[in-house]
């Protein structure tokens, strides 16, 4: 059956909500390894929500993405720490959840 009102898709959820849990569990992994493959997952992550959000149409979205993959970039990482690069990871992670919530678009039917 087919309904009058239209239906929504939310490509973003999954790599919204997934790259918040690394963010949400960065502040553990500190220097090795793990905090490297949490800046990979947290760009790649970012760029793949700005994506998503371009194609919804909601381009203040991809900003905000677009500022969070330069800024935990892997290749060239800044070297950022402390308490404020601890609150900029939750203000990360829940950015990731909002845009995980709102970033939504109109189902096209094949």
């Amino acid at each position: 059956m087919t309904s009058s009102t239209p239906q929504f898709q939310r490509n973003a959820l999954a790599p919204g909500l997934l790259a918040a849990i690394a963010l949400f569990l960065s502040p553990l992994f500190v220097e090795g390894t793990v905090a490297t493959v949490i800046l990979f997952l947290v760009a790649i992550f970012a760029l793949i929500v700005a994506w998503y959000a371009w194609q919804a149409k909601q381009w203040w979205w991809t900003i905000v993405f677009l500022a969070i993959a330069v800024l935990w970039n892997p290749v060239y990482p800044f070297g950022f720490s402390g308490v404020w690069w601890t609150v900029a990871t939750i203000v990360a992670a829940l950015a990731f959840i909002s845009a995980a919530a709102l970033v939504k678009n109109e189902r096209q039917t094949p």
